[in-house]
């Protein structure tokens, strides 16, 4: 089995093997150079992300500082993705995020776990679990995504919540662990928030 077998696999693997850490380092070292660019540098940012994901859409913006497992190796963003400062990606397997989701400042999207026994935690063995963001999400600051979870199109996760479970399409979650809240609906539709009203322009009336 190769170590990327061993990176998908979910199944239990030794991480710091001399072979996975050759691999890992030279994509670390592209996120290193990533993350010393300037703010005027955009279209030269625009590229390495280009090198550095596994996929990323047309328009997507992410503010340094980035923070990667695999720099990004095993991450797919679609369309108009944008990410604020601090992301962090334990890219050790597959994330995909879906086209226009918005993900705030210091917000973890995690694939990695580790076993809870004790001698296999000392030995530092991984195991790691794919991620599945939708389209149009929102994660607000602080949100912290586990290991093998799906969010649904549409859906709003609030800000410091750990999303312990799959949350649905269309709804709103929050709290740790992260529970639906409500569903996205006709409040929705005429407040943007609380009794703040949506213009009638931007809502083609």
């Amino acid at each position: 089995m190769s170590f990327y077998d061993k990176l998908h696999s979910t199944e239990i693997y030794y991480p710091s093997s001399d072979d996975i850490m050759s691999e890992q380092l030279k994509y670390l070292d592209r996120l290193y150079k990533f993350n010393k660019t300037r703010p005027t540098q955009q279209k030269k940012r625009q590229k390495m992300l280009k090198r550095m994901f596994a996929e990323i859409g047309k328009g997507c913006y992410i503010e340094p500082p980035l923070y990667a497992n695999w720099g990004g190796r095993h991450v797919h963003f679609g369309n108009s993705v944008y990410a604020n400062f601090g992301l962090t990606l334990a890219d050790d397997t597959h994330i995909y995020v879906g086209d226009k989701t918005m993900i705030g400042p210091n917000v973890t999207i995690a694939t990695a776990g580790h076993p809870i026994l004790p001698k296999l935690r000392e030995e530092a063995y991984q195991f790691n679990l794919p991620v599945h963001i939708g389209r149009n999400c929102w994660l607000g600051a602080g949100v912290v995504v586990l290991p093998g979870i799906t969010i649904g199109d549409n859906s709003v996760i609030g800000a410091g919540s750990i999303v312990t479970k799959d949350i649905p399409s269309n709804c709103v979650a929050v709290g740790n662990p992260c529970k639906v809240l409500r569903e996205i609906g006709e409040h929705d539709r005429e407040y943007y928030y609380k009794d703040k009203k949506i213009p009638k322009d931007l809502l083609g009336e």
